[in-house]
């Protein structure tokens, strides 16, 4: 029986590596275009309404930055996971926890006002997304669970609690009933960035700076230079003195932390509340944000304007050509599997072989 195998390529393409993000761009806009005529839609005019139409206003830039801020943040943590070879899928309940911790003062407490309301709602919802994350650490390091598993069933205990408070403890009493808890009071929302008119807040503002520092630190510290090692060869990093135990609980802190920034970032910022659902699935969506960015702060920023626009593409879409609001679940899907076949294809090559049967009967 004939099957196909991959082989580890000797050295890769410098070149390809480089132009690897665009390819995988490139093969998107041609299976969106594909499945785009299998809806019966011109290709050209919807991938127009896709990609172009949303950045025709200065509205829709503003909300770019809205749905750009939280991958970029939420993706810039998952790199240092990812780089040090720890397997963080829970940045999705992470976020919630974070915007649950933020949440605690102007909810519980709305006669409590002040300028110092805001940077301690945003201290507690670091902290509420890094305590969070370290319980998937935790269960790695004490009874080497898989992280994987862990963190990603977490995602919908937290979700689950999220509905509850809602929808009983955290309710508005004046809401009519609605699951949502009361608006945030003037001191606890973010701030809009001042300029043009639009909804922007400064948590597009903290995404940019927080992913230049991670970026610095990465490549330009010690600690990045742990973090590198510890990813590539553990061994090694043990025998120059790094501890492998230190680093899941670093990364997981720094992802969940970056998370629960992202979380409480949203609410004070763009929802001004909690409800049933404050994520259409960020968490996840910046797993690919991190991969297209090359697992690079640099290139984070980038991937992350670029996932936001499939959102405010699809919500496009749904408008100007009546599709079904999955298109931009669709899109994402695309680009992640585009992604890491050509990462894949630029360290190994397809070879064709033969199952052993196969060789015994020749």
């Amino acid at each position: 029986m004939i099957r196909l195998q991959l082989e580890k390529r000797p050295q890769h393409s410098t070149l390809f590596s480089v132009l690897s993000p665009f390819i995988a761009l490139a093969i998107t806009a041609i299976l969106g275009a594909i499945m785009f005529v299998m809806l019966g839609k011109a290709p050209h005019l919807a991938l127009y309404s896709y990609f172009i139409e949303p950045l025709t206003e200065v509205w829709s830039i503003h909300e770019l930055m809205i749905k750009a801020a939280p991958l970029i943040l939420i993706a810039t943590g998952l790199s240092v996971c990812f780089l040090s070879n720890n397997w963080n899928i829970g940045a999705e309940g992470q976020f919630i926890f974070g915007a649950l911790f933020g949440s605690i003062l102007p909810v519980l407490y709305p006669d409590v006002t002040g300028p110092m309301v805001l940077p301690l709602m945003l201290i507690m919802g670091v902290l509420g997304g890094a305590a969070y994350a370290t319980i998937p650490a935790f269960l790695k390091v004490k009874f080497n669970t898989n992280e994987i598993l862990t963190s990603l069933m977490l995602v919908y205990v937290a979700q689950l609690i999220l509905d509850w408070l809602v929808r009983g403890p955290w309710r508005n009493p004046e809401g009519f009933n609605f699951p949502e808890t009361r608006s945030f009071h003037t001191d606890a929302v973010l701030p809009e960035i001042l300029f043009s008119s639009g909804r922007a807040h400064w948590g597009f503002a903290f995404a940019i700076i927080i992913a230049i520092i991670m970026w610095f630190v990465l490549n330009k510290t010690l600690k990045g230079f742990e973090v590198r090692v510890m990813g590539l060869s553990p061994r090694a990093g043990r025998f120059a003195g790094f501890s492998a135990n230190k680093m899941v609980f670093t990364s997981f802190m720094i992802a969940g932390g970056l998370a629960g920034l992202a979380g409480i970032s949203e609410v004070s910022g763009a929802i001004g509340q909690l409800r049933p659902v404050i994520s259409p699935g960020y968490g996840f969506t910046a797993i690919i944000v991190a991969f297209l960015g090359r697992l690079n702060p640099l290139g984070i920023i980038a991937a992350g304007l670029i996932l936001a626009l499939s959102y405010l593409g699809g919500e496009a879409a749904q408008i100007s050509l009546g599709v079904s609001n999955k298109v931009s679940s669709v899109f994402q899907g695309l680009l992640l599997f585009s992604v890491l076949a050509c990462d894949t294809l630029i360290h190994y090559k397809l070879k064709i072989g033969r199952t052993a049967s196969a060789k015994a009967e020749a």
